[in-house]
């Protein structure tokens, strides 16, 4: 495997090690991540939230710099929120919808 792949691969492995306080899902999981862009040693993350007024917002972004910022290769990590297209449960994972009794 390449490095960018390995780079990528373990960038998608921190962020499922983030979840919002609220819900005990990852936000890989759940959908929130929209675009991961690595471009030499930075990381452009676009994410949503599941409502605009999430009191969880900033612990999510800053958790997800931390994590994604310990990835070997990684020295900028840039997190971007953004609300369109907007979050639906369509965009959860199988895992999810099931963890969160949706299936």
């Amino acid at each position: 495997m390449n490095e960018f792949l390995e780079i990528e691969e373990e960038v998608l492995k921190m962020l499922k090690t983030v979840f919002d306080p609220e819900i005990p899902v990852n936000v890989y999981d759940l959908g929130l991540i929209y675009k991961v862009d690595i471009q030499g040693d930075t990381c452009n993350i676009e994410m949503t939230l599941t409502a605009p007024g999430c009191p969880a917002a900033d612990f999510l972004v800053e958790d997800i710099r931390q994590k994604v910022g310990t990835v070997k290769g990684i020295n900028t990590v840039n997190v971007e929120i953004v609300f369109e297209p907007e979050w639906t449960q369509d965009r959860m994972s199988e895992e999810a919808k099931l963890e969160l009794g949706f299936l």
